[in-house]
C-alpha cells in the first residue's frame, strides 16, 4: 500500500497497512541520507559527489498527497567528491562562493502522486542568492520501526538540473573540443526520515 493510501497488487515491505498512520512531520536523518550529485567531466567520465552535512523536514499527508511539503539546508563548506584539491574549487569564488553564500536551500511548493510509489515534488532551490524551481520524481521505500524505537520512511529521488541556471558557470574548454565541467547535474537522493515525536 503506498504512503498516500494507494493500494497496489504486492504489499511492499515494512509498509505500514494504515497508510493514515504514517501523517505527520518527520525530520530527515542525516546518518542515514545521502544528498549526491553526478556531472561529467571532461566530457568522458562522471564525477560523483555529495553533501555531507545539512537538516531537512518533511509533512505527510496520507490523504491529500498536496499538501505534503519538504525543506531542506546544506551547508555547502561540506561538498565532498573524494578530492581535496577538486572540493577546495568548487567552494572557491569560480563555484559555490561558500564565504558569501554558506547555505543552499530547498523549499517545496507542490506535491503530487503520480500512482502506485512514485510521486513528484517541485520547490525552489536557492544557490548563490539565486532561487529557480526544480521538480524531483521520489519514490516511496517503504515505513518501518528501528531497533530504538523510531518511526522511519524511506525515499528515494532525482532529478536534473543545468548548474548555469544559477550562475554557476565556469568552465574550461578542452583540446580536443567540448568543456570540462558538464552544465548539466544530476541529482540524487536517499532519504530516511524520523517521525517527530
Amino acid at each position: 500500500m503506498g504512503i498516500f493510501g494507494r493500494k497496489n497488487d504486492e504489499t511492499t515491505a515494512g509498509t505500514s497497512a494504515d497508510t493514515a498512520a504514517l501523517t505527520g512531520d518527520y525530520t530527515i536523518d542525516p546518518a542515514h541520507t545521502t544528498l549526491g550529485f553526478v556531472a561529467r567531466h571532461a566530457m568522458v567520465t562522471n564525477v560523483k559527489g555529495s553533501f555531507q552535512e545539512f537538516e531537512g523536514t518533511l509533512h505527510l499527508d496520507g490523504s491529500d498527497p498536496s499538501k505534503s511539503t519538504a525543506s531542506l539546508d546544506i551547508k555547502m563548506d561540506s561538498i565532498t567528491t573524494g578530492s581535496p584539491d577538486r572540493d577546495g574549487h568548487l567552494k572557491s569564488a569560480d563555484f559555490f562562493k561558500i564565504d558569501e553564500f554558506p547555505t543552499m536551500t530547498f523549499r517545496s511548493t507542490e506535491a503530487e502522486a503520480l500512482g502506485g510509489e512514485d510521486y513528484r515534488i517541485t520547490g525552489d532551490l536557492t544557490i548563490l542568492g539565486v532561487t529557480k524551481p526544480v521538480t524531483i520524481d521520489l519514490e516511496f521505500n517503504g515505513a518501518a520501526k528501528d531497533p530504538f524505537g523510531n518511526e522511519r520512511v524511506g525515499f528515494e529521488g532525482k532529478a536534473e538540473i543545468k548548474r548555469s541556471d544559477w550562475g554557476v558557470t565556469w568552465n574550461a574548454t578542452l583540446e580536443t573540443g567540448g568543456v570540462l565541467v558538464s552544465d548539466k547535474i544530476k541529482l540524487n537522493f536517499d532519504i530516511s526520515a524520523i517521525k517527530n515525536a
